[in-house]
């Protein structure tokens, strides 16, 4: 699905990520592990064209898309969900979904699958954005991206700073759309459990470099977390 290569890529004249080489499994999810300041988010934004490398290629379904700008990466499947709990904050919920939908085909069949995903957000519809908690902010972020309907997402701590309640609805979200097919995940987590629950392939980040990598699966948090310990 998505490979990158010896990918080299940072900002100005500073490199932060150092020849790292991911492999995103068609229908299934990698994810990338380590602590903050390890190139992770810099990773995501090479991936989806925010960030040219100095170095590398980018591969998704054996297209070069390397020199690829956004745009053109989400018209051939990709979508990305940053860090923060991303939205407009002055549009309400349904606003926000809509914007993504308008001139779409599926538009008002994709808001209606999205919010079956995340059905906490039917009752927000009219809610301006900004006044929602950081997890219905996330899980509206996610609804957005999904109403693109895209074939790889790129998902950017989706559970940093939510509460636990909402923690576990996004995660039994993401681990079901990743097992229903049609969509690969590239997912960056500080969570390990649920990484590991959700992952075929894991990819620990220290200081730009990759330092251990294995099959996923929950029988591999143990040596992730002996790999983030050190």
């Amino acid at each position: 699905m998505l490979t990158i290569e010896d990918i080299r890529v940072g900002y100005h004249r500073s490199t932060v990520v150092h020849g790292v080489s991911v492999e995103v499994p068609k229908d299934g999810v990698a994810a990338v592990l380590g602590h903050n300041g390890a190139g992770k988010t810099t990773l995501l934004r090479a991936a989806m064209g925010l960030l040219t490398p100095g170095g590398g290629r980018i591969v998704l379904d054996g297209e070069d898309i390397t020199r690829r700008r956004p745009h053109e990466r989400v018209a051939r499947g990709m979508a990305y969900v940053p860090q923060g709990q991303q939205c407009f904050p002055h549009l309400t919920t349904a606003e926000n979904l809509r914007l993504v939908a308008d001139g779409r085909r599926r538009g008002r069949a994709a808001i209606a699958e999205a919010l079956d995903l995340f059905p906490a957000l039917r009752a927000l519809a009219g809610r301006r954005a900004g006044l929602l908690s950081g997890g219905q902010r996330q899980q509206l972020a996610i609804a957005r991206a999904l109403v693109t309907e895209p074939r790889l997402l790129l998902l950017d701590e989706p559970t940093e700073g939510i509460q636990p309640s909402v923690v576990a609805e996004i995660e039994s979200t993401i681990l079901a759309l990743a097992g229903r097919g049609g969509l690969s995940v590239l997912l960056v987590e500080q969570h390990i459990g649920f990484a590991m629950r959700a992952a075929q392939h894991y990819y620990v980040l220290e200081a730009g470099r990759v330092t251990s990598s294995g099959t996923g699966g929950e029988q591999a948090a143990d040596r992730v977390r002996e790999a983030l310990s050190v």
